[in-house]
């Protein structure tokens, strides 16, 4: 009789133990979620692309194209040419004929 008793109170002793390791194990595991990526901060697309397109011979299609990639890339590149490390993305837009879509 008394090894049933100890049989049962070792058994119990061990169950309690195997609870608190896996509530242990759970609590380092449970890390908070990682914060979500932020979306890109709105730009002025027309304002930007006024300023790019300003010496173009075509201003109606140059602002008609940047507006687009713009609105793609969520950057424009400064100034009325050139600049494209500023803004990958602008750069690597093209057209169904592989031309560049960006002014």
């Amino acid at each position: 009789m008394a090894f049933l008793k100890a049989f049962a109170a070792l058994l119990i002793a061990l169950l309690v133990l195997v609870h608190f390791t896996c509530a242990l194990q759970e609590g380092i595991n449970n890390k908070p979620p990682a914060p979500s990526p932020q979306p890109p901060k709105p730009i002025d697309c027309t304002g930007s692309c006024k300023t790019r397109c300003s010496e173009s011979s075509r201003p109606n299609l140059c602002n008609r194209a940047c507006g687009s990639c713009c609105r793609t890339c969520h950057c424009v590149p400064p100034g009325t040419s050139g600049n494209y490390e500023a803004c990958p993305c602008y750069f690597n837009l093209t057209t169904h004929n592989n031309t560049r879509k960006c002014p």
